[in-house]
């Protein structure tokens, strides 16, 4: 199952996002919050969001959703940490809004979906009305 890793500057909202996905879809487990620095301020940590995808990766590939600015930079950072360790995770990242597409994409792995049709669900997400 493909694994969904959430990248935010604040603990509490990729805790919060992971919350309401899994909710979303019944529990899905696969998805892993990465937010926030380790005494819990603001900011993202390249390597904790490699240890999220590692956490994440089932070996069917995992995506990545971020919030604002750096944290893309971030996971770019952790994608590339893991390549030098030599780790063959097929990670990408959603340009996708974090709760929405947070929901989509975990709807559609925990049904099953293939790495490119959960980053598809993800982006489509930017195309939904509110109202």
């Amino acid at each position: 199952m493909v694994g969904i890793v959430i990248v935010s500057h604040s603990w509490k909202i990729a805790e919060g996002v992971c919350d309401l996905a899994r909710e979303m879809a019944q529990g899905h487990e696969g998805i892993i919050p990465a937010g926030g620095l380790e005494d819990g301020s603001i900011g993202t940590d390249a390597q904790r969001i490699a240890d999220a995808i590692v956490e994440a990766d089932t070996g069917d590939g995992v995506v990545i959703l971020a919030d604002i600015g750096s944290s893309i930079m971030s996971a770019e950072t952790a994608i590339e940490l893991l390549e030098d360790e030599g780790r063959n995770i097929n990670v990408v990242i959603a340009d996708a809004p974090i709760v929405e597409g947070s929901v989509c994409a975990v709807v559609e792995a925990a049904g099953g979906g293939s790495v490119d049709s959960v980053l598809k669900s993800a982006e489509e997400s930017r195309e939904s009305n509110k109202l």
